[in-house]
């Protein structure tokens, strides 16, 4: 299978399923084949991409509860492939919990798709609960999105402490590629030292250079298209070409080293 990237964090408004969706369109910009995945029930990921989560006739409920082949429910979209989301995934938390194993469903179901991507990214939903747990199990870095604002990176550590159990009883390999810092405005002083004091503070990468605040973002979403298309000379978009370049080099280098 191709790498897995897990973007991560448990306080909804960071711009967590913006960055899987830019990053996503980036990286095939770059040639890459990726295929992004939508654990959240709220299926933000799969509206902002320009399809309607009511209408879907399957989605990765489907392959967790029904065991649908996950090839049958990929949607093709923007130039990558997304195995979308529904509000019956909900249900889907209340399955998995009677499963054994339950932690690696998501491994398993995405398993026989590897050879076809260079990349997996999977949206996580806002919480620590199995779903979150199924994204960090099968993936091999995690990206964080930070919102560069007051009291935003008080649950780093909590994810910090999840990533620390999921490498103990699930996937030792599990490491953290970076911190996104979202929503920067680099003219404040107190943007600058919230992203100062995660560095020194957790000892993480952070990853270069921060996205601006742009309207821009909000308006995307609505048009189904990523800030790449909907925006593509913004500062917005070239700070998330600039990431993906980085992200890029990391796979270029692996596939050096082997």
């Amino acid at each position: 299978m191709g790498r897995v990237l897990a973007v991560a964090n448990q306080k909804g408004g960071v711009a967590k399923t913006t960055t899987v969706h830019a990053l996503a369109v980036a990286l095939a910009e770059l040639g890459e084949s990726v295929l992004v995945v939508d654990l959240d029930p709220q299926a933000c990921l799969t509206f902002s991409m320009g399809l309607d989560p009511d209408s879907l006739d399957a989605s990765v409920h489907d392959v967790f509860v029904r065991g649908t082949p996950a090839a049958k429910v990929i949607q093709h979209v923007e130039g990558v492939d997304l195995l979308p989301a529904t509000i019956d995934l909900a249900g889907s938390e209340v399955h998995l919990l009677t499963r054994t194993g339950r932690e690696h469903a998501l491994a398993r179901a995405i398993a026989p798709l590897g050879p076809m991507y260079d990349t997996v990214i999977i949206d996580c939903p806002p919480s620590l609960g199995v779903l979150t747990i199924n994204g960090l199990t099968v993936a091999e870095q995690v990206l964080v999105p930070l919102q560069c604002e007051a009291l935003s990176h008080r649950g780093v550590a909590q994810l910090l402490e999840t990533i620390d159990d999921v490498r103990l009883f699930a996937n030792p390999a599990l490491s953290v590629r970076g911190i996104i810092a979202t929503m920067y405005d680099g003219r404040t002083r107190h943007s600058r030292a919230i992203l100062d004091d995660v560095r020194s503070r957790y000892a993480l990468n952070v990853l270069e250079p921060p996205v601006p605040k742009s309207v821009r973002f909000a308006e995307a979403p609505a048009q189904g298209h990523s800030i790449l298309r909907h925006a593509s000379g913004s500062a917005g978009a070239e700070a998330y070409r600039a990431i993906a370049r980085t992200l890029h080099g990391d796979l270029t280098n692996a596939d050096d080293a082997t």
